[in-house]
């Protein structure tokens, strides 16, 4: 697959507020449980898109839906990551909540308790194909794909890139609503993407194959591109029903693996956005993601003296 360097990165995608709750071993069940709570900007979308600024594209924006209780907080966080906001403001939704249950132990696992909100209703009417405009790729969260609207606008968006052949990469987002959504149903969703990036639970999900290797071949064989995400075991590249790069990850101490997977996306877009190889790109991806588990959050850390998107 030859890409044409340069252009904006357009990222649609959900925009949540994170509730991140750290605690040591086990929850215990009908009394109190020791944590460290922090409230956070999140979502799978705008991380992806925080985390491709960070990693060196100078041009990404993002498209959203958030409530009028958050909206301000959002815009300002995004803005101050390099981030041109794009929102939509949500009049009957409040902004969507993550409560983040993060155990602080060697692996740092989290769970997720998940209130879309108004992400949940992001639509085709959400949609121009002027969003397009200087825009040299198109990203889309998974998370569109779990409610009617959202695939709705999924469709609009695929259509119009094919129309103006900007090229179109997909994180299937959650392999918990991606077994609700069905299989052969997702693989009809994103014809016509041409990056697909799912985590090592979603690529065997959806090929019903243990090894994430066979898995990510397979997938190659409906999307040209599949580039399997494997935390501390690296990424795998796949291409025509073989894997034909294996990339290793960075050491990392975890704290917190929240949105290690959108760093590594966001990271590998931008490498991918400058005309990187694939297996460039996910080594970018895989050193974006061990320095995003050792920190708090889904977000990388600001940059210092990072001055405001215009527009």
């Amino acid at each position: 697959m030859t890409v044409s360097p340069g252009g904006a990165l357009l990222v649609v995608g959900d925009v949540v507020t994170d509730i991140v709750a750290r605690h040591r071993g086990p929850l215990a069940a009908g009394t109190d449980t020791a944590a460290s709570v922090r409230r956070l900007p999140g979502g799978a979308g705008a991380n992806v898109a925080c985390w491709a600024a960070h990693g060196g594209c100078g041009d990404v924006r993002l498209l959203g839906r958030v409530g009028a209780d958050a909206s301000d907080w959002h815009e300002r966080e995004l803005t101050a990551c390099g981030v041109r906001p794009l929102l939509v403001v949500d009049a009957a939704a409040p902004t969507g909540t993550v409560i983040c249950l993060v155990d602080t132990g060697a692996e740092a696992e989290r769970t997720f308790l998940t209130d879309s909100g108004a992400s949940l209703r992001i639509g085709p009417d959400d949609w121009s194909d002027a969003l397009l405009d200087g825009v040299g790729r198109l990203h889309l969260s998974g998370y569109l794909l779990f409610s009617e609207p959202g695939r709705a606008l999924v469709s609009a968006a695929l259509a119009s890139a094919r129309a103006r052949g900007v090229p179109v990469s997909l994180d299937p987002a959650s392999a918990g609503f991606l077994a609700e959504l069905g299989v052969g149903r997702f693989l009809g969703l994103v014809e016509g993407v041409d990056v697909l990036l799912p985590s090592r639970d979603e690529a065997c999900l959806l090929t019903g194959l243990s090894d994430a290797a066979d898995a990510a071949a397979k997938l190659s064989r409906h999307v040209p591109l599949v580039v399997a995400k494997l935390g501390a075991d690296g990424a795998l590249v796949a291409r025509s029903g073989a894997v034909s790069a294996r990339v290793a990850a960075v050491a990392a101490s975890p704290r917190d693996s929240t949105g290690a997977g959108d760093a590594f996306t966001g990271a590998f877009l931008a490498a991918l956005l400058t005309g990187a190889a694939p297996e460039e790109a996910a080594a970018a991806g895989c050193r974006a993601g061990a320095r995003a588990v050792e920190r708090v959050g889904g977000r990388p850390p600001r940059t210092a003296g990072r001055r405001p998107v215009d527009g």
